[in-house]
């Protein structure tokens, strides 16, 4: 895993919660085996939106891309939303076992994780669909255009990196967690752009250098630039919603420094 992890001494005061790359690194070491295996499930639950993305391009059906994002997104959602709450567990040294965490959020997020995984599943469909599009135009796609897309994906993306940790997190209306994900957007602007510009930039990598990027997607794909991306905004999410400090007053002793 070196790359990942830098050889200096990084020690930290006893008691202590380490922070910036020194937690990365540690919660990085001590659990990138179950990050792994969390990632590869997550994956099966992307099979259905990825073949109905492939049918509706395979039809040129722009209302069938639309019903695979939507179902596809759904379905996806639920795998998405328990990698997200194992991640957020680890930021937060919860030391529950990864099965045993990952079987307590698919009972608990089966319902919340529905609307967020339909729009992010639609949002992917739109995306596919309008890089096929483009590809078979044969007027060269404008800068204009090029640059509205890239805004409205990375505004996307930054408001479904703020919502995610709210729906394993709080069991509040999908409105209003959508609400705070947008406020906290606005408040939080730049580590939340920077999240979803590491996001973005990683899956353009990704699909601009298939074939040859394929085999990385099994093993790191959808972890490890999620786990990038909550790393970096995880401590205002928790200093704004106080995730820590209600996690404690429910459960004493859960927490780990």
């Amino acid at each position: 895993m070196g790359l990942f992890f830098g050889g200096f001494d990084d020690r930290s005061i006893p008691g202590t919660r380490k922070s910036g790359f020194a937690r990365y690194r540690e919660v990085l070491e001590e659990n990138w085996k179950d990050f792994i295996k969390v990632g590869f499930i997550t994956l099966v639950f992307f099979i259905p939106l990825g073949a109905g993305l492939v049918y509706a391009v395979g039809t040129k059906s722009a209302l069938l891309a639309i019903l695979a994002g939507l179902v596809g997104g759904a379905i996806s959602g639920l795998g998405y939303a328990c990698m997200v709450d194992l991640i957020l567990r680890r930021l937060r040294n919860d030391r529950d076992d990864w099965s045993v965490c990952w079987k307590r959020s698919m009972k608990q997020n089966a319902l919340a994780s529905l609307l967020p995984g339909a729009l992010q599943g639609l949002l992917l469909a739109l995306i596919t669909f309008i890089l096929v599009l483009i590809d078979w135009g044969a007027a060269p796609i404008t800068l204009g255009t090029l640059v509205l897309m890239a805004v409205s994906i990375l505004l996307a993306t930054m408001v479904l990196t703020a919502w995610w940790p709210q729906v394993v997190t709080f069991e509040e209306r999908a409105l209003r967690q959508l609400r705070n994900a947008v406020l906290f957007c606005i408040f939080r602007f730049g580590k939340v752009f920077l999240s979803a510009l590491l996001q973005v930039l990683w899956w353009a990598v990704i699909v601009l250098f298939l074939p040859w990027t394929a085999f990385v997607i099994p093993i790191l794909g959808l972890w490890y630039i999620l786990f990038v991306a909550l790393h970096l905004i995880y401590p205002k999410l928790d200093e704004d919603f106080h995730i820590e400090e209600q996690i404690e007053e429910k459960f004493p002793g859960r927490l780990e420094e």
